[in-house]
């Protein structure tokens, strides 16, 4: 703000007496102003309390969005999802895209730069992310390697044509780890592949199918709870569960459709393990959902963890909020208006 100009002419000298009363009356206005000042202080402590206390009242009114758990779990039914993206770090990001379109026929979808963050992502995969499952790498800057851990275990791919699709990766120069064949207890053919960070995709033959990235495994401690807390918290449907004694393991397929046409999770049991390391390379599934605040409180009311609160990301409009499975398997929940706005 501007300093008022100086008057031009000297001041006229002041009778003491009236020095005297201008004195006092200053004292007598300070003092007022005080008691004023001490009021307002008051006032706005009175004022930031009801604040709070509305503010308590919005909370517990939005905890109460749903009167029980039945009313969480129809919701959570209904609600529209689907698995976006799987998310996980690289330590040559050109490197990886290179593998991923050239030996896996992967598109690369879009890049993005963060570097006040230090980070790049590229996303990946074999359709359009408004109607496709794809995968976000992230590569930070100055990391080249990681640990994958024991607890993750593979991507997968359907394909028409398992043995062709192995031949071509070979000559590409990929790594073959398992060659076609049946899988163990079962008879869809499959082989493996290893990417250049030592990341697993299993091939599955799958003629025609919508939906070529069609699978992320996970290895869990006690399959039963993981199965309950993917159908009450997270709105799955327990698509298939296979046993296979022989050679003491048991999969259940989780998702959002029929597993020929969706990208579904694969959940592991294998007899007597109940607990992986899970290693610093694997990241976490983002989920599509029409209520990220509605979505973390139906999986707290059945006993989740989030570790982020729903809300906007630091930056962006994005809306998300982040959960862990019993198991330590990170979710995140992305609003699917905000992320329609994102791709355009």
């Amino acid at each position: 703000m501007r300093a008022l100009p100086m008057a031009a002419c000297a001041a006229a000298p002041v009778p003491r007496r009236s020095l005297l009363l201008s004195t006092a009356a200053a004292g007598a206005a300070l003092h007022s102003e005080q008691l004023a000042r001490t009021r307002a202080v008051r006032l706005a402590k009175n004022a930031s309390g009801a604040a709070v206390k509305i503010r308590a009242s919005a909370d517990a009114a939005q905890a109460a969005t749903f009167p029980g758990t039945e009313e969480a779990f129809a919701w959570a039914k209904k609600d529209n999802r689907r698995l976006l993206h799987v998310v996980y770090r690289v330590g040559d990001l050109d490197r990886t895209i290179k593998f991923y379109t050239e030996c896996l026929g992967m598109k690369l979808l879009r890049k993005r730069d963060i570097p006040e963050e230090k980070y790049t992502n590229a996303f990946l995969g074999y359709g359009p992310e408004d109607s496709h499952f794809v995968i976000e790498l992230t590569y930070n800057y100055g990391v080249d390697k990681y640990d994958i851990g024991a607890g993750f275990g593979h991507f997968g791919i359907a394909v028409d044509d398992v043995a062709k699709t192995v031949e071509l990766i070979r000559a590409k120069g990929g790594k073959v780890t398992r060659e076609p064949g049946p899988v163990k207890g079962g008879k869809t053919v499959i082989a493996f592949v290893e990417d250049p960070d030592g990341y697993k995709f299993e091939i599955l033959e799958r003629p025609g199918t919508p939906e070529p990235l069609c699978q992320v495994m996970l290895r869990v401690g006690d399959l039963d709870r993981a199965i309950s807390f993917y159908e009450k918290a997270c709105g799955m449907e327990l698509l298939r569960k296979r046993d296979n004694p022989d050679y003491k393991y048991t999969v259940a397929m989780m998702g959002y459709g029929p597993e020929d046409k969706n990208a579904v999770l694969e959940l592991t049991y294998n007899y007597g393990v109940t607990e992986y390391d899970k290693g610093n390379a694997y990241g976490q599934i983002a989920i599509g959902t029409d209520d990220v605040y509605k979505t973390a409180e139906v999986v707290k009311l059945f006993g989740g963890q989030v570790v982020r609160e729903p809300g906007p990301l630091p930056g962006i409009s994005t809306k998300i909020t982040s959960i862990l499975d019993p198991d330590g398997w990170k979710s995140v929940f992305v609003d699917n208006i905000d992320f329609a706005k994102e791709l355009e």
